[in-house]
C-alpha cells in the first residue's frame, strides 16, 4: 500500500477540531467543584484547577458586572502564570448563569462569558438555545443542572453539552431522586457528558459515581471545608458535627426546595414547625434579586448529607491529593472483584 504522506486539513476543519477538542480529557481526577452562593470566588477556582479538577463559580458572587469581568481576568491570569512557571496544563474553569427573569445580568454577564471565552458555562433554572450558541460560537462548552427528566429533556433539546443530574441528598436547590435510576433514564436518550451531583465527599464516591454511568462527579458540599472557600470557620465546623439526619429538605427559607443544616434553621429562629411550609418566592425588586437572596443564604447555612463523612478543612491541593488516593483504591477493589465473580 502507497504512503499517503502528509494530509493538509483546510484552516476551518482545524478550527472545528480544536473547537470540539474535549477539555476534560486530561483531568486529575473526574471531577466538577460546583459553583456554590457566596462560597466560590478566584482563589478556589484557581487551585481546583491548578490540581487538575474544574473550579467554578457563580457570577452572581459578584455584585456587578465589572466585578465579574475582573474576577474572570484574575483567574485567567492566575491560570496562566501556573502554566507559564509549572509547565503544567490547568484545568479548564467554569461560571455559573442563572437564565431567570429576576436575574436583570443575564445578558451582560454573557456578554463577558464570550469576550473571555469561558471554557465552561453552567446554566440553572432555564436551557437557553440561543446561549448554547452564543457559547459554542467560541468553542465553549455549556453544562445544564437538571432534578428530573423532563428538565434533562428540554435542555437536550437545547443542544447543551453536559448535563448535571443533582440527585437526593445535593446540598443547595437538590432533587429528590435516586442517582441510580436517574442516571440510567437520562443516559437512555442524553449521549453526551453526564455529570451526577449529590452526596459525594470522597475519592470512593467519585468512584461510584462512575460507576453507576456518570462521566463526571459534581461536589460541592466537600469544597466548603476548603481553606481557600469564602465561607464562615463556624459553617465549616457545623458540617464537621453534622450527620446525615442533620439536614432538612425545605422550601422555608424561599419558597424554593433545598437542603439546609438543621442547626442553622434553629440558630436563625425558624424552627422545625416551619420547615415543612413553603414561603412565597419574593426577592424583592428585580435589581436587588441577588441581594436579597444572598441575605437568605449568608445566615441559613445549606449543606449535602455529604457532611457526614466530612471530618476536617483542607488545602484544595490536600482534598484532590487524598481523593485521588481514594479513588484509585476503590477503582483496584472494583477490579479484584473479577477474579471473585
Amino acid at each position: 500500500m502507497k504512503s499517503m504522506g502528509k494530509v493538509h486539513f483546510p484552516l476551518s476543519i482545524v478550527l472545528f477540531l480544536l473547537k470540539n477538542m474535549n477539555p476534560f480529557e486530561n483531568l486529575n481526577l473526574p471531577v466538577v467543584a460546583a459553583p456554590m452562593f457566596l462560597i466560590s470566588g478566584p482563589e478556589l477556582v484557581t487551585e481546583c484547577c491548578k490540581n487538575g479538577i474544574v473550579g467554578t463559580f457563580p457570577a452572581l458572587n459578584q455584585r456587578t458586572t465589572e466585578g465579574f469581568e475582573e474576577w474572570l481576568i484574575q483567574i485567567k491570569e492566575n491560570l496562566s502564570q501556573f502554566e507559564a512557571e509549572t509547565g503544567k496544563k490547568a484545568a479548564p474553569f467554569g461560571v455559573n448563569l442563572i437564565v431567570h427573569n429576576t436575574n436583570p445580568r443575564i445578558m451582560p454577564d454573557l456578554q463577558m462569558i464570550v469576550k473571555h471565552k469561558v471554557p465552561l458555562v453552567i446554566t440553572s433554572l432555564g436551557a437557553v438555545s440561543e446561549l448554547v450558541e452564543a457559547v459554542h460560537s467560541y468553542g465553549g462548552l455549556v453544562f445544564h443542572d437538571v432534578i428530573k427528566k423532563r428538565h434533562a429533556e428540554k435542555a437536550a433539546e437545547a443542544g447543551v453539552d453536559g448535563l448535571i443530574l443533582v440527585s437526593a441528598g445535593a446540598g443547595g436547590h437538590a432533587g429528590t431522586l435516586n442517582p441510580i435510576p436517574f442516571i440510567a433514564e437520562v443516559r437512555s436518550f442524553f449521549k453526551k457528558t453526564i455529570l451526577l451531583s449529590g452526596s459525594m465527599s470522597n475519592g470512593r464516591d467519585i468512584a461510584a459515581a462512575m460507576q453507576m454511568g456518570a462521566d463526571l462527579a459534581y461536589m460541592g458540599t466537600r469544597f466548603i471545608n476548603t481553606t481557600e472557600a469564602h465561607v464562615d470557620k463556624g459553617y465549616q465546623q457545623m458540617i464537621i458535627e453534622s450527620g446525615t439526619t442533620d439536614i432538612v429538605y425545605t422550601a422555608a427559607v424561599s419558597g424554593v426546595y433545598a437542603n439546609f443544616m438543621t442547626k442553622s434553621l434553629e440558630n436563625a429562629g425558624i424552627p422545625k414547625e416551619m420547615w415543612s411550609g413553603a414561603a412565597k418566592i419574593d426577592f424583592g425588586k428585580e435589581l436587588d434579586a441577588s441581594q436579597a437572596e444572598a441575605k437568605a443564604w449568608k445566615t441559613l447555612w445549606s449543606a449535602g448529607q455529604g457532611v457526614a463523612t466530612i471530618e476536617d478543612v483542607l488545602p484544595v491541593a490536600d482534598l484532590v491529593k487524598r481523593m485521588k488516593s481514594e479513588f484509585r483504591e476503590a477503582i483496584e477493589e472494583q477490579y479484584k472483584l473479577l477474579e471473585k465473580y
